[in-house]
């Protein structure tokens, strides 16, 4: 009997042609595919760190808005991988397919930050993405994850350090 194989399509990105800032994820888990939308699960503190930020709330059609006027983009790095469960060390490299980066930065040319939403991400970032030139006009900043699978940092200094990233974009 052959193994079943789970492959993650990722999403389009939130964005605004005036972003200032690309908060960059992994591959989205098994809760957001299901529902449709970047960091659905309940336990993830991306959406809880926006609104003590910048106070997005709402429905996520709602929310999405919010962070277009705040000139905040959100994607992630993978357009899709195997991966059997949510967790970023599931992820089959050898599967991963990259977002297309040079085309989003050469539609987004007031973007001075990317952001990485935790230690996966970035490094998935680095080992497969090249951006030549456009890379002198950039500042990049891995952040802790908002996943609940990082419970290293408390809730208040993910929220410090988001916010230390963010606020120079506002």
């Amino acid at each position: 009997m052959a193994a079943i194989v789970v492959t993650s399509d990722g999403f389009p990105p939130i964005e605004a042609s005036d972003a200032r800032a690309l908060v960059l994820g992994s591959l989205p888990g098994q809760r957001s595919i299901a529902e449709q939308q970047y960091y659905a699960h309940p336990q993830n503190a991306f959406w809880p760190i926006m609104e003590a930020l910048f106070d997005i709330k709402g429905s996520y059609e709602q929310r999405c808005v919010q962070l277009r006027e705040r000139r905040i983009a959100v994607w992630d790095v993978l357009a899709s991988s195997v991966r059997p469960g949510s967790l970023d060390a599931d992820i089959d490299i050898e599967s991963a397919e990259i977002n297309d980066f040079r085309s989003f930065l050469a539609g987004h040319e007031q973007l001075r930050l990317i952001a990485f939403n935790g230690k996966k991400a970035e490094q998935l970032f680095r080992r497969f993405v090249n951006l030549g030139s456009l890379e002198s006009r950039i500042e990049f900043m891995g952040l802790p994850s908002t996943s609940p699978a990082y419970a290293a940092m408390p809730f208040s200094g993910k929220v410090a350090a988001w916010r230390r990233a963010l606020g120079q974009c506002q």
